[in-house]
C-alpha cells in the first residue's frame, strides 16, 4: 500500500471517528479491557490469519477510537496502551510465531475431536467423504472459531503457568545459591579474623613465655605452666620408676 493510500485511509478514519459518539468510544474501551490478556489478536479484534498490514491498519483505527485526547472514559489511557502493546507483539515475528503455534495446536486438537464425533454420526460421515470442502467449511464456521478462541486461551494460560513456575523455581535456586555463597563468605571472613587475631597476639604470647622461662617464678593464677618432673636423681631429666627391693 502506497503512502498516498495510507494517508487517504487515515483521513477517512479521522473523519469517521469525529462523528462517533462517546457511547461507542466507551464501549470499545470496555471491550479492550475485558480481552484475554495473553492474546493480542483479541485486543485488536483480528482473526489469527491477520497479516502485518492488517495489524497496523486495525491499530490505527482502534487507537483513534480510544485515544485519551478524544475519549473521556477514565480508563481510555489504559485501553490505548493495551492496543499499542498488542500491535508490538503481533509485529514481533518471534512472539507472533509462538502464539500461532498455540493456535495450530488448538486447531489440531479440536479437529481430532470433531472427526471422532463424525464417526458416530453416519450422515455427517458420509457428507464429509462426499464433500471435499466439508472440513474447510467447518473450520470457517462461527462455531469452530469460537471453540478455537477458547481453546487458544486454555493453551496460552497453561503455557504461561508453566513459564511462571519455571521462573519461580529458577528464582528459588538462585536465592539458595546466593545464600550458600554468603554463608561461605561469612565463614571465611570469621576464619581470617580469627587467624589475624591469633597472629596479632603472637608477640605477646612469645614474650610472656620468655619472661616465664627467665624468672622461673610461680605462674600467676590463670597462666599456663609446664608440669614439674619428679625424679629421685636431680641430674636426671626423666621420671625414674620405683624399684622393688628385697
Amino acid at each position: 500500500m502506497g503512502e498516498a493510500a495510507v494517508e487517504e485511509d487515515d483521513q477517512l478514519m479521522k473523519k469517521f471517528f469525529a462523528e462517533v459518539g462517546e457511547v461507542e468510544r466507551d464501549n470499545e474501551v470496555v471491550r479492550i479491557l475485558s480481552c484475554f490478556k495473553l492474546n493480542p489478536f483479541e485486543y485488536l479484534n483480528l482473526p489469527f490469519s491477520a497479516s502485518p498490514e492488517d495489524v497496523r491498519k486495525q491499530y490505527r483505527k482502534l487507537s483513534l477510537l480510544v485515544h485519551p485526547d478524544k475519549c473521556k472514559h477514565p480508563q481510555a489511557k489504559e485501553a490505548f496502551g493495551a492496543l499499542a502493546k498488542a500491535q508490538q507483539l503481533l509485529l514481533d515475528s518471534q512472539e507472533k510465531d509462538y502464539i500461532l503455534s498455540q493456535v495450530t495446536a488448538a486447531q489440531e486438537e479440536l479437529l481430532m475431536k470433531w472427526k471422532k464425533q463424525l464417526k458416530k454420526d453416519t450422515a455427517s460421515k458420509i457428507k464429509s467423504l462426499v464433500d471435499e470442502k466439508f472440513e474447510e467449511q467447518y473450520v470457517k464456521s462461527d462455531e469452530f472459531q469460537q471453540q478455537l478462541k477458547l481453546k487458544v486461551r486454555q493453551l496460552l494460560t497453561d503455557q504461561e503457568w508453566r513459564r511462571r513456575k519455571m521462573a519461580m523455581r529458577i528464582s528459588e535456586e538462585e536465592g539458595r545459591l546466593k545464600k550458600d555463597e554468603e554463608e561461605q563468605k561469612e565463614m571465611w571472613k570469621k576464619k581470617r579474623e580469627h587467624e589475624e587475631q591469633w597472629e596479632g597476639t603472637r608477640e605477646n604470647r612469645v614474650s610472656s613465655w620468655r619472661d616465664f622461662m627467665k624468672s622461673g617464678k610461680k605462674a600467676k593464677k590463670g597462666e599456663l605452666r609446664p608440669p614439674k618432673l619428679k625424679t629421685e636423681d636431680p641430674n636426671k631429666s626423666y621420671v625414674q620408676r620405683p624399684v622393688k627391693r628385697g
